[in-house]
């Protein structure tokens, strides 16, 4: 351990001094005492339990590691739906993201992926590629700077919120290259709580009949959680959800209204489900982003019935987090690291957290290297309540080498260091050659 926060607090220079205080104990930690032009001086701290040396300070390593961008690159990356997937109004039938692949000068990867759902982050493929290379260009040029730097840099180049997703694939790249060249999987970097999550899935929009039999596919692969989508059709949407009641009467539903319903229809449904004997886990987004009344309306009368309700659109800031709990408008909060990047996926965390909010962790369209980092972080943390990082199970093919392991609802993160999956980069065509 000792060795590999040495290699994280070198400055980029030819000369360097080291001043060391170690007690005699072989079980000693090395921390920072203080940096200056060419001396990096440590001090031992008292050995401590190794069930407490588990983790890395994220914090702490973004402050001491110094980042020298050699290469920098995003490309398309194209990967078929077995089922359309729905947002909202939308219907996504192929995952077209970019991929983010960032190398060291120490020669170590790491890799992001950018999401790409026009109609929900308003940012198109083009842009996307366009400014994913405006920012590996600057990479390319910056001398070398300490991980917090770099990051306040990338900030100020997609400061808009529209560039979210951006920002996140390329933070996902810079973190996961520094956790590869310390040697430390990103499960541990986040805190080391757990490594293993378990996630439910989603169930599309379907025919009663069509939902119960995947439903019922689902549970006998190990998922006990299903997230419905609903707010379309009342009707349909009660009858299918019956339907899978009566399949597979153990298993935990999730509803996802996506701003489908008026305040008093999202009302008639909780009713409805009270009826039919249903307790969904959690109500997500029942009504539209800025119906902040009609939100407190049903998330009132859904604790009443004991149901969290849960925001999603409603949720697309800091400020939107204070908001929320300033007026304790509902329950939980959902986690997307496209749509706040990760330090401001990290930033709201610890903010729900202490007003004792829960805590959902979700993907948009990503293949493993998106729901990857977003389950390395959530393992990490270890405060994630509820768990749908499930898109890539709905995806005709699996782009990513290596990577946590799936057993069913059940995944599994090793001791690989970084996010431990890349991608055959030589597969992907560059920025230049997409096919029009």
């Amino acid at each position: 351990m000792a060795s590999s926060l040495l290699s994280a607090a070198l400055l980029p220079s030819s000369s360097f001094g080291l001043h060391l205080r170690i007690p005699r104990t072989t079980s000693s930690k090395l921390r920072i005492l203080s940096i200056h032009a060419t001396n990096v001086e440590l001090i031992a701290d008292p050995p401590t339990p190794s069930s407490q040396r588990l983790s890395f300070g994220f914090q702490n390593v973004a402050d001491t590691f110094w980042v020298n961008v050699q290469r920098a690159e995003g490309r398309p990356l194209s990967i078929g739906l077995n089922s359309p997937l729905h947002f909202g109004n939308s219907k996504l039938e192929t995952l077209d993201n970019v991929a983010m692949r960032v190398e060291l000068s120490n020669g170590c990867v790491g890799w992001g992926e950018v999401q790409v759902l026009p109609s929900v982050t308003d940012v198109s493929l083009e842009m996307a590629l366009a400014k994913a290379q405006e920012v590996c260009n600057f990479l390319r040029r910056t001398p070398p700077a300490t991980l917090s730097s770099v990051f306040n840099d990338v900030t100020g180049l997609l400061s808009p919120r529209e560039f979210a997703p951006i920002r996140a694939g390329v933070e996902m790249a810079l973190i996961d290259a520094v956790a590869n060249s310390i040697n430390v999987p990103l499960w541990r970097l986040f805190g080391g709580v757990t490594s293993t999550l378990t996630t439910g899935i989603t169930v599309p929009i379907l025919s009663p009949e069509e939902a119960s039999i995947l439903a019922s596919k689902f549970c006998n692969q190990g998922f006990e959680t299903l997230k419905l989508v609903v707010g379309k059709n009342f009707a349909a949407e009660i009858a299918a959800i019956e339907a899978i009641h009566a399949a597979q009467p153990c298993c935990s539903f999730m509803f996802d209204a996506n701003e489908g319903y008026t305040p008093d229809e999202a009302i008639k449904f909780l009713e409805k489900l009270k009826d039919v004997g249903i307790v969904p886990l959690v109500f997500e987004q029942p009504v539209d982003r800025d119906d902040w009344k009609g939100l407190q309306e049903v998330s009132n009368v859904a604790r009443m019935h004991g149901i969290p309700v849960a925001v999603d659109e409603s949720c697309r800031s800091l400020t939107d987090v204070c908001k929320i709990i300033d007026e304790n408008l509902v329950d939980a909060i959902n986690i997307k690291l496209p749509k706040f990047g990760v330090l401001g996926a990290l930033e709201i965390i610890n903010l729900a957290r202490k007003s004792g909010l829960i805590l959902m962790v979700d993907s948009m369209a990503e293949t493993r290297l998106g729901t990857g980092f977003a389950g390395h972080l959530a393992a990490g943390v270890g405060c994630f309540k509820y768990i749908v990082l499930d898109t890539p199970l709905l995806l005709a093919e699996d782009p990513v080498v290596g990577g946590y392991e799936a057993s069913g609802a059940v995944y599994k993160f090793n001791n690989a260091r970084g996010q431990g999956g890349f991608l055959n980069w030589n597969l992907l065509p560059c920025a230049s050659q997409r096919p029009n």
